[in-house]
């Protein structure tokens, strides 16, 4: 029996990846709706192969994969995801993912790929691999030139953990005023959340 950890924000998902495993040598041990709960089962099963659904609420699987490997975690990761983007497909290649499952071929790939990962292989389909190489040779440009002063001020706050409330507080201005700037930067730079904003600017000098 070989322990997997599955982390899935939708439980039909969590269930029907166990459903794909049952009579395989693989066996879910333990699941996880965000990648903070991902983190802590980790600890406590200590799982051979870790399942991340790229985006859920909270820590997503990016940031999670990253939260493992910054402790010198090297166990197999294999991202589950309907879709991702160019800036999450850069991260987790750059943190050593090991395999990346598409929902959409999740039951005829999934056991293939977690066999592969177990072995020491990795399981990337050819087309994730030709765009992140065609990705890594674009030349660089800086996400934040998108924003305006307002909004990387904002971003700045973010990234210091500060609520919306605080930053309004901070730069004079309402909650519901934070918010709106908060939503236009999210389209701006292709996120859904504060947690990935303020990952960005971990990676990226604002400018």
């Amino acid at each position: 029996m070989i322990p997997i950890l599955v982390a899935d924000d939708h439980g039909f998902i969590r269930a029907g990846v166990e459903a794909v495993l049952r009579g395989t040598p693989f066996q879910v041990v333990a699941t996880a709706a965000s990648g903070e709960e991902a983190l802590a089962a980790i600890e406590q099963h200590n799982p051979a192969v870790v399942l991340l659904d790229i985006n859920m609420p909270g820590l997503n699987g990016v940031a999670a994969l990253e939260a493992l490997r910054e402790k010198g975690d090297e166990r197999p990761v294999v991202l589950l995801t309907a879709e991702i983007t160019d800036r999450q497909l850069m991260a987790v290649m750059r943190a050593g993912v090991q395999g990346i499952v598409s929902k959409d071929g999740a039951e005829s790939e999934l056991v293939q790929v977690l066999e592969r990962v177990h072995a020491g292989e990795k399981a990337i389909a050819p087309a994730f691999l030709q765009r992140a190489l065609d990705l890594s040779l674009k030349p660089v440009v800086n996400p934040f030139a998108k924003l305006n002063a307002r909004e990387r001020d904002i971003t700045r706050l973010v990234a210091k953990g500060m609520r919306n409330r605080e930053i309004g507080q901070q730069l004079n201005i309402g909650e519901g005023t934070v918010k709106v700037y908060l939503h236009a930067i999210y389209q701006k730079l292709n996120i859904e959340n504060r947690t990935e904003l303020a990952l960005m600017v971990v990676n990226d000098e604002i400018g």
